[in-house]
């Protein structure tokens, strides 16, 4: 059993909004703030921070290598542009999660004119790892709705009396 001691040092960490840590990897059009890492936490495992993309404003296309990404949309609306051309496209909104796959050349888009889009991020490694991409973007793209495999798609199902 530890002791008072050490769980009092190794035991949990909050990590104040203010004192997120803006030296990480970046792609344009976003500012990402790391909150927990191998650095400044200790984290085995993960990586977690938040991101910042302005009204109206666009990221570069980028991969996160052999990471997962997972984006929680705190504030705001995001458009997600992906595929070897950024074809294929999804929107989410505050409340919604993102989930990125290993080396998905991905775009994030702030979807409002009028508000940041304020997101936070948590990937499966414990450093930020970001491979900027120069994408000839398809001026077409594909509207995508994903519905996972244990649940019905919306009307699907229904019938008609």
């Amino acid at each position: 059993m530890k002791s008072k001691q050490a769980w009092r040092d190794d035991g949990v960490r909050v990590i104040k909004s203010d004192r997120l840590d803006s030296n990480t990897a970046q792609t344009a059009g976003m500012q990402r703030a790391a909150a927990i890492n191998l650095a400044r936490v200790g984290s085995q495992k993960l990586w977690a921070g938040t991101v910042i993309i302005q009204p109206n404003a666009k990221t570069g296309a980028h991969h996160h290598g052999a990471l997962e990404s997972v984006i929680y949309v705190v504030r705001g609306a995001a458009r997600m542009r992906w595929g070897d051309r950024l074809e294929f496209t999804a929107r989410a909104e505050a409340g919604d999660f993102i989930f990125v796959p290993p080396y998905v050349p991905h775009q994030e888009i702030n979807a409002l004119s009028d508000a940041p889009l304020e997101c936070v991020l948590v990937r499966s490694d414990n450093e930020s790892v970001v491979v900027n991409l120069n994408i000839d973007a398809a001026e077409r793209f594909e509207e995508v709705y994903w519905i996972d495999p244990i649940h019905t798609p919306p009307g699907a199902g229904r019938r008609q009396l």
